[in-house]
């Protein structure tokens, strides 16, 4: 088994953790890290605002996904952790921009009391597959 661990420079810095990490046996599996509203700068995006927090998430595992060549249709598993989970439908709706909505990945959602920062409003997690 081969563990491939990547920082792209087109996501945020990092801070002890790995962005993507790709582990290869007869098919790939793709773990990224739980993604929040950081841009490429390292600045928060949208605060207070969880269309515009969920859109840069998005756009973050994007960008994870494009390092490896892969697409959202790659993707077998999301976790959302929000801190208002009465706002998953406004997060479905920018998800469901980006997924293929006939197959959609596995999926889980969880409200927690906060995030790793007070102005974080949802952080999410992906799990991909390749061959």
């Amino acid at each position: 088994m081969q563990k491939k661990f990547t920082n792209p420079e087109t996501m945020p810095p990092t801070f002890g953790y790995s962005h993507v990490v790709e582990v290869s046996n007869a098919k790939r599996t793709i773990y990224i890290s739980g993604q929040v509203a950081i841009n490429t700068d390292g600045q928060i995006v949208g605060v207070g605002d969880i269309a515009i927090q969920t859109r840069q998430v998005f756009e973050n595992i994007k960008s994870a996904l494009d390092t490896l060549e892969l697409q959202f249709n790659d993707v077998v598993k999301l976790t959302f952790f929000l801190t208002d989970i009465s706002q998953m439908a406004t997060v479905r709706d920018i998800r469901d921009q980006y997924i293929d909505t006939k197959n959609p990945p596995a999926s889980s959602a969880v409200e927690v009391r906060k995030l790793i920062n007070d102005n974080f409003l949802i952080e999410i997690e992906a799990i991909a597959v390749a061959n």
